[in-house]
């Protein structure tokens, strides 16, 4: 059992540290400044293509993996 403990923990370690590097990769929602004063700029073709592109595949990775490290964090807490 304490081997089961101990991959799960490494595993743990290991998607925590996958999470916070896929956050920080992620670009920020917001427009800044120029965002508040009208100049958004919304709707144009990279925006809207936006969807299928590199943030789009990060943010899904990103809620998949909080999801594993989750479920992993609540399957140690029943093994403790």
């Amino acid at each position: 059992m304490e081997i089961a403990k101990l991959i799960l923990t490494i595993v743990q370690v290991i998607t925590a540290v996958l999470v916070v590097l896929m956050v920080i990769l992620q670009t920020g929602k917001s427009n800044g400044l120029s965002g508040a004063l009208g100049g958004g700029g919304n709707d144009t073709f990279l925006a809207k293509n936006k969807a299928h592109g590199l943030d789009a595949k990060l943010a899904r990775t990103t809620k998949w993996m909080a999801a594993v490290f989750m479920v992993l964090t609540l399957v140690l807490t029943l093994l403790l």
